[in-house]
């Protein structure tokens, strides 16, 4: 097969690093990757969220499956397009992504279907918040409903920062048009974990479990990143945890969505709280996580392109693809001043010693080889920043400390001015799982 990957952040980068291993990919393309992405893909200049451009782009180099990284493209119709150029695409259908991009919709759909999730309330304008939040004890959990790259979730702690936090959706300040509409819920309690599933309509394939770090600095400090490391290990679920959230999460959201006339093919992300009562579901994403997808594709072993293939074409072959019993994490190195303000064209410096020898892989998410004009030719590199979130490092270990240890010794090799990460990524599990 000829594979595109749609998408340019470290997510796509991971998805292709593992799509490259694959015995039936011939040529490998991302649409517009990044400079990483282009060690090992063809790199294809246009906006994945325009159809057209896909489209002709799948014509010019004779692609045989798209595989969607981001929820903009899905959210837009990306897939349902494609497919009515008969262009074989892995995500799911612009009905069925609206799981993602409006909270209120997966609320709802979850309420009606009986899939556990927090107590909630839709709020419409500021006022109804304002008179909601008595019905709500502290910390309180307020969403943005529309699509807001990871940071439309605020976690209150008191009814002064509640208030703060709706004027600022309703605004616009916060997250711009996503905010116009917020869903206030309980704040719920235990350990997070994201399960990912590929489906392909009514059958799944259910990925490792990962834990993601979100805040920006060590001890969970700091205000949300699009996150900042991740793990996987095996022991973040029981069986019968595991099998709590095909039964009640997963399966029950896949009969439902077929029920409603939107079947769900693609990824289903499902985002947990493992609370004393059992699972419940924090939200749902219709696409692979960034950055749990950089630790959990260090995991999989098999033809990955395959798989994705054959759950596209609504018959999933879960016999090609199979998961190694090793941990994995991953660490990301972000610019500083993230996840405000950061400025980019920094010289990275090291990148080269991180070679894989030790096992760590590193993955691209805010990179670029152009030298930004002006800078002094001391400064002078092969590579510098371009974003927020610059760089993923991750690795596979025998034991989850191994990992880590793979990760941050990665990590240290890199240097760029203002680089920070959080250096307890997974440090919790290590202790109690080794």
């Amino acid at each position: 097969m000829n594979v595109l990957v749609l998408g340019g952040g470290g997510r796509e980068h991971a998805l292709a690093w593992k799509l490259r291993q694959s015995p039936s990919v011939r040529g490998l393309f991302a649409l517009p990757g990044n400079d990483g992405m282009a060690q090992i893909a063809t790199l294809v200049p246009g906006n994945p969220a325009e159809a057209d451009t896909v489209a002709a782009a799948c014509r010019k180099h004779g692609i045989d499956l798209v595989v969607v990284g981001p929820e903009a493209p899905l959210a837009a119709g990306i897939v349902d397009a494609l497919q009515l150029q008969k262009i074989p695409v892995f995500g799911p259908s612009r009905a069925a992504a609206q799981l993602e991009a409006s909270k209120i919709f997966a609320k709802r759909f979850m309420e009606r279907h009986g899939v556990p999730t927090a107590a909630f309330r839709v709020c419409d304008s500021a006022g109804e918040a304002r008179q909601a939040l008595s019905a709500f004890s502290y910390p309180v959990v307020l969403k943005a409903d529309g699509l807001a790259a990871g940071k439309g979730v605020v976690l209150p702690n008191n009814r002064e920062e509640a208030l703060a936090a709706i004027e600022g959706f309703f605004s616009g300040a916060l997250v711009g048009a996503a905010g116009r509409r917020i869903v206030i819920e309980e704040f719920l309690q235990g350990p997070e974990v994201s399960l990912l599933a590929l489906c392909d309509g009514s059958r799944w394939f259910t990925l490792p479990p990962a834990q993601d770090h979100k805040r920006v600095f060590d001890n969970d400090q700091g205000p949300n990143t699009g996150g900042m490391g991740a793990y996987s290990v095996d022991a973040l679920l029981t069986h019968e945890q595991l099998q709590a959230i095909e039964s009640e999460v997963v399966q029950r959201t896949l009969r439902a969505m077929e029920r409603d006339g939107t079947p769900f093919a693609g990824v289903l992300y499902c985002g947990l709280m493992m609370t004393t009562s059992g699972p419940k579901v924090l939200e749902y994403n219709v696409r692979f996580g960034d950055p749990e997808t950089q630790a959990i594709m260090l995991r999989l072993e098999g033809d990955l392109a395959e798989m994705l293939a054959s759950a596209a074409q609504g018959r999933i072959n879960p016999g090609v693809l199979h998961i190694s019993p090793e941990p994995s994490a991953c660490v990301v190195l972000a610019s500083e001043g993230y996840p405000g303000v950061f400025q980019s064209g920094i010289p990275i410096h090291g990148l080269s010693a991180v070679d894989g020898s030790n096992g760590a892989v590193v993955f691209h998410s805010g990179t670029t080889r152009l030298r930004p004009q002006g800078l002094a030719e001391a400064e002078t590199a092969e590579w510098y920043t371009s974003g927020g979130r610059v760089l993923s490092v991750a690795s596979r270990g025998v034991t989850l400390i191994d990992a880590l240890q793979r990760c941050y010794a990665g990590a240290a090799k890199i240097q760029f001015k203002g680089a920070h990460y959080r250096r307890d990524i997974g440090a919790r599990a290590a202790r109690m799982n080794g």
